[in-house]
């Protein structure tokens, strides 16, 4: 009976992967309604620290108390290393302590680690998150020591290098969380280039993935390159320079976001913008004073997001990038999508739109939600607010310090969602089915 018992509850790795994230939120949200970790030393709601762990561990930036003045340097520790643990994923962090205390990884163990870091087999999992922790340990670092050259000066030593490895995490791991306090984020820093670009750097390079990376540090010539990494750069150039572009169209003249800037810094923060939905959260300028066409183009930059296995959020740059060759396809009459003179697997193709369509009914459901719950609010401020939560990204026009008790619970949500994965979330809640091998006649539909 008991290991009948054991065989029904038994979890797959979706519903593992699913459920760790949750134990991780609870545990940091449990930590920061402590007295230890608020300024004043005493307790914080559990409804503001479930949405700050959840923000923190899906890597989103959305907040609803100010980080760098609610919390003291305890509960400022505890938010970053729930940060790192969700830009890497926990699986990562439980292969590190295994390899620290000479554990052998299991298969079982292996399977979690391949659904978290989406990869297409199990062969060399170990060795890759041996080269994603080394990695990501390396480039925080060096953001860290860039940034040191300003915040020292500033703040002091210790609170300068203590400030500057905690925000080159934070950007690394595409989180927005910042401690400057205010709810300012990088506002006060739009002409200074070293800190928006090494920022925006750490965003860019942390969005574009670990395998991405891995095959450019092995680079052995562009035709040797997997599919997947090609579509991926292309993507990621496209969206950020493209953006860049048109951010720059939109708001140059306006005075209360580019405008008032040197061309120089007109240049950068238009970059900058571009760069920081996919899916960081830092603003070096005012969101609310954006224009539509600004916002409208944040949008849609947080909704795509970054890369697949990476610390971003959103549908994904490959993703997308599946959905737009296959329209090019289909205008072109072939019948497979074709990537790189490639044939891409059908399923692929219905994941990548099974994914959008998900993230789309979400994002629209939860606004709904919120037109109910937050009256008075704009649709454009809770669409806004809606996809910065599914993209973990944590821009937002002000909204969030404003929500309801029941608002929060629903971003809370979206973020938890967004992070995991909207498809990983509905395979999670679902018992997995087997092929019943039955194939029914093919009919006809007519679309368009």
């Amino acid at each position: 009976m008991e290991r009948k018992l054991l065989k029904k509850i038994r979890l797959n790795p979706v519903q593992i992967l699913a459920i760790g994230f949750a134990i991780v939120i609870l545990t940091g949200a449990i930590l920061l309604t402590l007295p230890i970790s608020s300024a004043d030393g005493t307790n914080t709601s559990f409804i503001d620290c479930i949405f700050t762990a959840t923000s923190a561990v899906c890597v989103t930036g959305l907040v609803t108390l100010d980080t760098g003045t609610h919390w003291n340097y305890f509960g400022k520790t505890v938010i970053i290393t729930l940060i790192q643990i969700g830009g890497l994923g926990f699986m990562s962090f439980a292969t590190l302590l295994s390899l620290i205390l000479g554990k052998k990884i299991t298969l079982r163990e292996r399977l979690i680690m391949q659904e978290s870091m989406n990869t297409f087999n199990l062969q060399g999992l170990v060795k890759l998150a041996k080269y994603v922790l080394i990695f990501t340990f390396s480039v925080e670092l060096m953001g860290g020591l860039l940034l040191s050259t300003q915040f020292i000066p500033e703040f002091g030593l210790a609170k300068g290098i203590y400030y500057s490895i905690w925000h080159s995490i934070s950007a690394f791991c595409n989180a927005g969380f910042d401690l400057i306090g205010g709810f300012s984020s990088l506002t006060g820093y739009s002409e200074n280039i070293v800190i928006i670009l090494t920022i925006g750097s750490l965003i860019a390079v942390g969005g574009l993935g670990f395998i991405v990376w891995s095959e450019i540090y092995n680079y052995k010539g562009l035709k040797k390159m997997s599919t997947h990494s090609k579509l991926v750069i292309l993507m990621t150039t496209i969206l950020i320079f493209g953006g860049a572009l048109l951010m720059f169209l939109f708001e140059f003249k306006n005075p209360s976001t580019l405008q008032p800037l040197s061309i120089k810094g007109k240049i950068i923060n238009a970059w900058f913008t571009s760069v920081t939905p996919r899916t960081a959260g830092f603003n070096s300028i005012p969101t609310d004073g954006m224009t539509t066409a600004g916002k409208f183009l944040t949008i849609i930059l947080m909704f795509i997001g970054g890369s697949p296995g990476s610390t971003a959020g959103g549908i994904k740059t490959s993703t997308f990038g599946v959905l737009v060759m296959t329209v090019i396809s289909v205008i072109k009459g072939r019948e497979d999508t074709e990537i790189f003179k490639k044939r891409i697997p059908r399923d692929i193709v219905y994941k990548s739109l099974a994914v959008i369509i998900v993230g789309l009914l979400l994002v629209i459901t939860v606004t709904m939600l919120l037109s109910i719950t937050e009256i008075g609010a704009s649709f454009e401020y809770l669409l806004y607010e809606v996809t910065s939560a599914f993209g973990t990204v944590g821009l937002t026009l002000g909204l969030t310090t404003k929500l309801t008790s029941i608002g929060k619970i629903l971003l809370a949500l979206t973020m938890y969602c967004g992070r995991v994965g909207p498809l990983t979330v509905v395979l999670a809640l679902t018992r997995n089915k087997s092929n019943s091998g039955i194939r029914y006649p093919e009919d006809k539909i007519i679309v368009g």
